[in-house]
């Protein structure tokens, strides 16, 4: 697929992901819709905060990707990938915290085991660590 397809199509879900985020925000404007279910999953007024953050950064980076084309400088890069040495440490926390705290998380019904958060903190934790190392080895 030739990069202007995907910038096109990264445009295209830009578009997407925003419709999605104003629904969100329509639903957390009018309480008395919520609990509702959709596609057999139920919509709970919890859910719509990380549900909204999650659409705004898919937004941003797509935004990104679809109207920016071209290198990113070394600068840019090396500050990329210091954030998402940053996510993926959070993310590691997180999972951290529910090995310690043992919280039970469901999805649509389906309980996810304890034992997925070790893999989850082996794997954040590596790509945190490869992440900070490749921030590192740009020269400033």
């Amino acid at each position: 697929m030739k990069h202007q397809n995907l910038h096109d199509l990264a445009k295209f879900a830009a578009g997407l992901v925003l419709a999605d985020f104003i629904c969100g925000w329509w639903l957390s404007a009018s309480p008395y819709l919520l609990p509702t279910y959709f596609l057999g999953a139920k919509i709970t007024s919890g859910m719509l905060l990380p549900w909204m953050i999650f659409d705004a950064a898919l937004f941003i980076i797509l935004v990104h990707y679809g109207w920016h084309i071209g290198k990113t400088p070394t600068l840019r890069s090396r500050a990329y990938f210091m954030f998402v040495g940053i996510v993926f440490g959070v993310i590691a926390a997180a999972h951290l915290l529910r090995l310690f705290t043992s919280a039970d998380i469901d999805i649509v019904g389906w309980t996810v085991p304890l034992w997925l958060s070790w893999v989850g903190v082996a794997v954040a934790a590596y790509l945190s660590y490869m992440s900070f190392r490749l921030a590192t080895s740009f020269k400033k």
